[in-house]
């Protein structure tokens, strides 16, 4: 299809930002990689905790060149009315507003959806918390963790009677971040086809994950049953395990009717193949010890290389375990522009992610680096009409940087 050099397919939205760290600032970078206008509000002095989060070139996290691409900062002190003033002008001039405080925070600060609303009918607020803007549990402190825990994921994770594992990643407020992008896209959809108001979207980290749990409810709702952790397997889809290679561990997906059969033919297993007991996925999951342990069998007499040589010639699917490393040097990432280099303020040269999801006609990009902090006050408080002077003492003040 026609690939044009565009802005982006939400060129022309404006978003305000008043959250920190990961699932409010993971909404906004997705937003803002697909074209829409970031603005970014941080407190003066330290700015969004993430600055300073893990590995830190010249004071500042690399991290944070990744989750505040495409995004204008904006240094001002909500906890003081002068503040709280400019965000409310700030608010009643974007399409989207997006905020990850504890429920309540921003009624406290006087921007509850209904005042602002009055003031920006066409307002669409996004609000991530730990457990919701209703419910028993509202008002307590919930970070990405805890809603893994709660919703179910983190008591999977890890190997049977050990103590349970986390990702590796901040997964919970990640899937709270996309689950609200979604959102935040319906809500636009509905304001433009259907009478110009916008709405509240409300995501609790716990229920984003709780909606990946595929069947875990329904299991037990039917039949009582409990999931339990399974290690490296998929309990009830059979085989998908990690297996080991004589120079480590290979996965391979052969849950599949025919997929099964062409890869017990590759180990050397027609007896499993043929076996009418084993010819759907009920069955080889009654027997998925026997079955693990032959595929085991196999593998640990060949290097991974080997192993996916074979399957692939099978049409098998399989792979290795990617570290970052092989990552950085796979040549299929770099073919889909998943590896992309930016500079950030400080001078370096980085590799960060690419951008996701990719549309063929309108692709979204890097079209900013991360920006220092409080480098853009001065330019959109000019634009509410803010002049000279007004910004010195506003600054002398402390109210802005």
């Amino acid at each position: 299809m026609e690939n044009i050099q565009s802005a982006g397919p939400l060129s022309g939205l404006r978003v305000l930002e008043l959250g920190q760290l990961i699932a409010g600032p993971f909404t906004t970078k997705t937003l803002g990689d697909l074209g829409a206008e970031i603005i970014k509000i941080e407190p003066p002095g330290t700015g969004d905790p993430l600055r300073q989060w893990r590995m830190l070139h010249e004071g500042t996290s690399v991290w944070w060149e990744v989750q505040s691409r495409n995004k204008q900062s904006v240094a001002v002190d909500l906890r003081r009315p002068e503040g709280q003033q400019i965000v409310r002008a700030l608010a009643a001039r974007v399409d989207i507003l997006v905020e990850n405080f504890r429920p309540g925070t921003l009624e406290g600060w006087g921007m509850s959806y209904e005042e602002l609303a009055a003031e920006n009918p066409g307002l669409i607020l996004l609000r991530i918390s730990g457990f919701g803007q209703t419910g028993p549990y509202r008002d307590q402190p919930g970070f990405g963790v805890v809603g893994e825990a709660m919703g179910g994921l983190r008591h999977l994770t890890g190997q049977p009677g050990q103590v349970p594992v986390r990702v590796g990643v901040s997964i919970g407020d990640t899937l709270a971040a996309l689950h609200g992008t979604i959102g935040v896209l319906a809500a636009l959809h509905e304001r433009t086809h259907y009478g110009g108001r916008g709405q509240l979207v409300d995501i609790a980290l716990y229920e984003a994950v709780f909606n990946c749990m595929e069947s875990l409810l329904p299991e037990y709702s039917a039949f009582g049953a409990v999931r339990e952790p399974a290690g490296s397997a998929l309990p009830g889809i059979t085989p998908s395990n990690a297996y080991p290679c004589l120079d480590g561990w290979v996965l391979v997906a052969g849950n599949g009717d025919s997929i099964f059969r062409r890869l017990m033919e590759t180990i050397g297993r027609a007896d499993l193949a043929q076996d009418p007991g084993l010819a759907h996925n009920d069955g080889r999951s009654k027997r998925a010890a026997e079955i693990d342990a032959a595929i085991g069998t196999w593998t640990q007499t060949l290097s991974i290389a080997q192993v996916l040589e074979a399957l692939q010639r099978a049409h098998v699917p399989g792979g290795r375990i990617y570290t970052v490393a092989d990552i950085a040097r796979d040549p299929h990432y770099r073919a889909r522009d998943m590896i992309l280099s930016t500079e950030t303020a400080q001078g370096l040269q980085l590799d960060v992610p690419g951008i996701v999801p990719k549309l063929s006609r309108t692709p979204g990009g890097i079209r900013m680096r991360a920006p220092r902090l409080g480098e853009d006050t001065d330019t959109l408080l000019g634009e509410l009409g803010y002049g000279a002077e007004a910004l010195q003492q506003l600054r002398a003040a402390g109210v802005i940087a």
